[in-house]
């Protein structure tokens, strides 16, 4: 576990670990979001969110400005956002990324939230995640079904 103070403990994820840019205003914990440079309330989600941007552009070599996070959308006339939302080269909607909290765990409910999104971006790779454990899907259109992948597609070229 981080330990920022007596009270904020962030756990270790199964992520490498990032050097957060973390301040305490007002009594909450914000984090500082390098890629859309601006202070963020912490929560457990968006301590995911983070480790995720880091992974995908650090580790993974993901182009900057093909990741679009939080980003808006409509399903059934309801307001949805994705966490993180990756684009191909022409524009395309090529990964979705849904964070959970470390203590939320990666089940049917999350599979079906994500697969809102999917239906209506149609990405090729979906992944799932709470930051212990991952679960990373390419969309197989002809056969109309996600098969389960051992690692996280590469960056898009």
């Amino acid at each position: 576990m981080n330990m920022i103070d007596s009270e904020i403990q962030l756990p270790n994820l199964n992520l490498p670990e990032i050097q957060p840019q973390l301040k305490k205003q007002d009594g909450k914990l914000f984090i500082y979001d390098f890629h859309r440079k601006r202070d963020l309330i912490l929560t457990p989600e968006e301590w995911v969110r983070q480790h995720w941007i880091s992974f995908l552009l650090v580790q993974l070599n993901y182009p900057k400005g093909l990741l679009s996070l939080e980003k808006g959308m409509k399903y059934n006339q309801l307001q949805k956002r994705t966490d993180v939302l990756v684009f191909d080269q022409s524009g395309s909607p090529y990964l979705i990324i849904e964070c959970k909290a470390p203590q939320i765990s990666i089940n049917q409910k999350t599979l079906e939230q994500a697969c809102l999104y999917h239906s209506t971006l149609k990405s090729k790779f979906l992944i799932l995640s709470n930051g212990m454990k991952h679960v990373s899907l390419r969309w197989i259109a002809e056969e109309n079904r996600f098969e389960q992948l051992k690692s996280f597609p590469e960056a898009p070229i």
